[in-house]
């Protein structure tokens, strides 16, 4: 009996099972050939029995996904969603420091408009990334290393290597940054009286000045003790995680309600005191004993601590005499004007404090930096950088494909909406001389931000400062792990003892070199500085993973499947460019430094490194490329992912300018409309003539100005090839031509055939070369595409609505699939659907089978409706033994056909003669098929004297048959796997018969004959 079980998107339906029409008992009962069947193997797909060779229901008991081997053993995953694995988790890496103690300050030097540039590039140029981020990491399985694995796998070990290596230092640097951070603010805001020198040197930020010191030490403090957390295990690490992440959503909530209160009570802002247009230090107006809130008492002409100030020895400085001395609220609130005064721009030089005027560094508040636009930019920069957190979460994940799109670009837009509604809330509730003050200079050193809060200014100062300290922990944890990763792939010599770890599977030796690089970028002493540096390690690898989907997209590779739809290689492309823009326009020298460190790994990777294949995209790209690339190419095999058909098309018609063959032409827009898969054709058209002779030559470069004028029709890309062969070398030079054709990684891997008209007095007809051309082919391990009906294939010009029914049998490597998918990709097959209907044997589980295949085929992310047949204790049909019979006395037939021409050419016998002696062959044929009730016994004798082999073969395409006319028939392209042809001429009558049988009926059929070797896979 037939049973299907139907599965759509994913989704099992109900299944139901088919009767098969009863036979009758006795000779076609199966009975007597029980005996038999256990010497064949007694399976329903004896066409398809090969040797070395599976069926695919058998392949898909096997089927794991990639890498899943890798993680038996270990540690069970956490499962986790969007919210708890990706979106979190990013905001949490996302939001730190910088936005704390740098965003006011930008606001108040850029002004709101160039503020929002500022941030319009930062956080678009990570959006840009999100998206290819998101396309690269669901086009596949993402497994240890993050980003380094997106890169390495795709861009090959040389550039991932480089910029794997280049992520590290950027982790690894940033650790240094969120502590020297931490610091400035525990210095500044929280403990001042900790710092070394006193409150007055909290300005002397100079590369030795006493303020640099004052953070590297206590930085080196915070990193020691940082390290021994770390070694202690990441569960230490991950305590502190949601502390953090609570802590910081509280400080920006703050913010928020900071601003309404002080909008709300004008008067519940504090207070700073201005000579003119000079903002003074608060620690030289208010007595020692006094705190803050008495500022307005002091900010007065009369008082001492402003006389002792502006006029030693009684004489008055100008700027006292000529300005006025006045206490004014810093945070007006909304309602007031400062939004219009902080929207222009205020880039001043170091040491001013308004534009062209120099500050009294002693008195008035002024800028330790000259600013500029691009310095701001080189500085906030890596307030927006994280987003592959979600990507070195995978492993974790529940279903990653679809949390890590959602929840990286939800993320990036939920930040990109904090720091523009920050910046906004910045400009419209604090005056423009105070978002000036960096260090808080007029606040008696307090935090301009924190000032802002409601209800306290600790509830920011508390949340900050735990934020960089849990995002320094997460840089220290994850840093050495992406070492051990690239160690661990073994392509760089010099990194194998980091690819150590200890007995509880922590990379202890990379915490070591983590941590002395980090004490490195610590002792350059200030944040800004460090932040730099930090810049151009993550633009260099998110230019690279824009790089990525440019690559794939634009080479159109077949492996380029991702499940993330909303992309494009423009976006990508200018993701890319506006990577290398902020790198160039902040730090030219640090941009080129980068770049270079990245061409020294590349070249070290490529001269020292091992040899890795990991169907990386450069690899693709050298395939469509010219001399040079034919030389970077191993003339081998490639990796599943960069498999594509390579189509050699052979034809030996006669040509004519009046008359052309359909067959030629379509056979062509069969394999222009393959061209999905971005690979070459080679078009070769035989001609029976002399190589000496210059007519015969002429006609062939005729014959391949016309093929050549035929593909460009046809949009084919490839190369046309006449071929001259004397009247007894065709098959020779059929062989030869398979042998030898190609170069390098261009050698053709498909062959592309038309089915045969058969003709029996002609030593070459088309059948004879029809063989030749199959046995070659499948010596020379190429692929096999047999169309029949090809004359019914349908034109470039016309667009296809339907079906196209995939009958999945034998395990080819996906060769059938793939050839499905490519077809759909052009424009003619597009609006087809696909439907993937695989062969089960009797001793299969049909409903384990449907759930494999649905998640065999969802990994290969090719959308397709699945249908599982079985053919379970089938009976040899009665239309299978006349078929046999029928197929046997016809071999006969044509055998003695042939020896009865080959006598008359010799002896010139007469036509008549000739005639009659092959009317008593027909009579005999005739004889075996009518045979009478009288003869039942010799009728019977003969069909158990059958070869069994040939009966189940028959039987099987005799099956097959009736399953393809029953579910396929308003389909508008069947393919199947082709069974392999017998290794000698005798036999392909006998083969072409079956499959005669086998698509008795159907319109158009593909055969897709593949080598055995994987040509799809669902790795990234």
């Amino acid at each position: 009996m037939i049973t299907e079980q139907n599965v759509e998107n994913g989704a099992p339906a109900a299944g139901h099972k088919v009767a098969p029409s009863k036979e009758e008992n006795g000779l076609f009962s199966f009975g007597s050939f029980r005996k038999g069947d256990e010497e064949l193997g007694a399976n329903n797909l004896a066409l398809f029995e090969e040797e070395n060779e599976s069926f695919f229901s058998s392949y898909l008991k096997g089927y794991t996904t990639p890498g899943a081997a890798d993680e038996e053993g270990a540690k069970k995953s956490a499962d986790l969603g969007v919210m708890l694995g990706v979106y979190l988790p990013t905001i949490q890496h996302i939001l730190g420091v910088t936005m704390f103690i740098r965003l006011a300050w930008c606001v108040g030097v850029a002004g709101i408009g160039q503020t929002f540039l500022m941030l319009f590039l930062c956080c678009f140029c990570t959006f840009l990334t999100s998206i290819s981020v998101s396309a690269v990491a669901t086009n596949g399985k993402v497994e240890g290393g993050g980003p380094y694995f997106l890169i390495s796998r795709n861009l090959g070990p040389e550039f991932g290597s480089a910029v794997g290596i280049l992520f590290y230092l950027a982790n690894t640097v940033a650790t240094s940054m969120y502590l020297v951070g931490g610091v400035e603010i525990l210095l500044l805001y929280i403990f001042p009286e900790l710092t070394i020198g006193g409150k007055a040197v909290h300005t002397d930020t100079g590369l030795m000045g006493m303020m640099s010191h004052n953070l590297r030490f206590y930085a080196t403090i915070l990193l020691i003790l940082e390290f021994c957390i770390v070694a202690m295990g990441v569960k230490f690490v991950q305590l502190l995680a949601p502390v953090s992440l609570v802590c910081v959503i509280l400080s920006i909530l703050s913010c928020y309600a900071g601003g309404i209160e002080k909008s709300l009570y004008p008067d519940a802002g504090q207070s700073i005191c201005m000579l003119g247009e000079h903002l003074l230090q608060a620690k030289h107006i208010l007595p020692e004993e006094f705190g803050i809130d008495d500022l307005c008492t002091f900010c007065v002409k009369n008082a001492s601590t402003v006389v002792e100030l502006f006029c030693p020895g009684g004489v008055c400085s100008e700027v006292f005499l000529n300005n006025e001395l006045r206490c004014v609220n810093g945070f007006p609130g909304f309602g007031s004007d400062a939004l219009v005064e902080n929207l222009g721009t205020n880039y001043l030089k170091f040491g001013e404090y308004a534009l062209g005027q120099q500050a009294d560094k002693n008195v008035e508040v002024f800028q330790d930096v000259t600013t500029s636009f691009f310095l701001l930019l080189a500085i906030y920069f890596p307030a927006v950088t994280g987003i592959f957190t979600g990507t070195n979460m995978s492993g974790d994940l529940k279903n990653p494909q679809a949390s890590i799109p959602g929840g990286t670009i939800a993320a990036t837009l939920t930040t990109s909406f904090i720091y523009f509604s920050l910046a906004l809330v910045f400009g419209m509730a604090i005056s423009g001389p105070l978002l000036r003050d960096k260090y808080g200079l007029s606040l008696d050193g307090g935090m301009v931000v924190a000032s802002l809060a409601w209800p306290s200014p600790w509830i920011l100062l508390i949340g900050a400062f735990l934020s960089t300290f849990g995002a320094a922990l997460q840089c220290l944890c994850s840093a050495p792990r992406l070492l051990h990763s690239i160690a661990k792939d073994d392509v760089i010599p010099l990194l194998t003892p980091f690819a150590k770890l200890t007995k509880n599977n922590e990379p202890f030796v990379g915490l070591i070199l983590t941590t002395v690089i980090a004490e490195l970028a610590i002792l350059m002493g200030a944040m800004d500085q460090i932040a730099a540096v930090v810049d151009f390690f993550f633009l260099v690898c998110y230019a690279f993973v824009n790089m990525i989907c440019v690559l794939h997209s634009v080479l159109g590779a077949p492996n380029w499947r991702p499940r993330f739809r909303y992309y494009h290689w423009t976006l990508s492309l200018l993701g890319a460019f506006l990577c290398f823009f902020i790198m160039f326009s902040t730090h030219w020298d640090y941009a080129v430094i980068s770049c270079l460190l990245c061409l020294v790994i590349y070249k070290y990777v490529e001269w020292k490194g091992a040899k890795k294949e990991w169907g990386d995209g450069i690899r693709g790209l050298a395939l469509s490329t010219a001399q040079y690339s034919l030389m970077k190419i191993d003339d081998k095999d490639p990796h599943p992912k960069n498999w594509r058909p390579q189509v050699l098309l052979m034809h030996s018609m006669p040509w004519s300018k009046e008359t052309v063959d359909v067959r030629y032409l379509n056979l062509m827009n069969l394999a222009s409309q393959l061209k999905a898969g971005k690979g070459l054709s080679i078009i070769v058209s035989f001609l029976r003539g002399d190589t000496a002779s210059v007519e015969d030559r002429r006609r062939a470069e005729d014959v391949k100005a016309r093929m050549e004028f035929d593909m460009g029709q046809l949009k084919l890309r490839g190369f046309a090839k006449a071929v001259i062969h004397g009247d007894d070398q065709l098959t020779g030079s059929l062989t030869t031509l398979i042998q030898s054709c190609g170069m390098g990684g261009l050698r053709p891997n498909t062959l592309l055939l038309s089915w045969p008209v058969k003709g029996i007095d002609e030593d070459d007809s088309e059948f004879q070369t029809f063989a030749d051309k199959m046995h070659a082919g499948v010596a020379m391990d190429m692929s096999l595409l047999v169309a029949k009906g090809i004359t019914d294939f349908p034109t470039s010009a016309v667009k296809m609505t339907g079906t196209i029914d995939v009958y999945w049998i034998v395990q080819d490597g996906g060769l059938c699939l793939l050839m499905a998918y490519l077809l759909k990709q052009n424009r003619v097959w597009r609006h087809c659907k696909l439907r993937v209907i695989a062969i089960a044997q009797e001793t299969d589980n049909n409903v384990r089978m449907q759930e494999e295949l649905e998640s065999y085929v969802y990994a290969l992310r090719i959308d397709a409706k699945i249908l599982v047949v079985e053919l379970s204790d089938p009976q040899i049909t009665k239309v299978a033994f006349e078929r046999t019979l029928r197929m046997e006395e016809r071999t006969k037939f044509l055998k003695g056909a042939q020896q009865l021409l080959a006598a008359s050419e010799k002896k010139a016998t007469a036509a008549d003669g000739e005639t009659s002696d092959e009317v008593d062959l027909v009579s005999d044929s005739e004889e075996a098929k009518m045979a009478v009730p009288a003869e039942q016994a010799e009728q019977e004798r003969k069909l158990r004297a059958l070869d069994r082999s040939k009966v189940h073969k028959m039987n099987t395409a005799v099956r097959l048959n009736e399953v393809i006319l029953e579910r396929s028939a308003d389909s508008q392209l069947i393919l199947m796997n082709l069974p392999k042809p017998p290794r000698s001429i005798e036999g392909m009558d006998d083969y072409v018969h079956y499959l005669e049988v086998l698509s008795n009926k159907v319109q158009r059929v593909l055969f897709v004959r593949g080598t055995g070797q994987e040509v799809i896979t669902t790795g990234s």
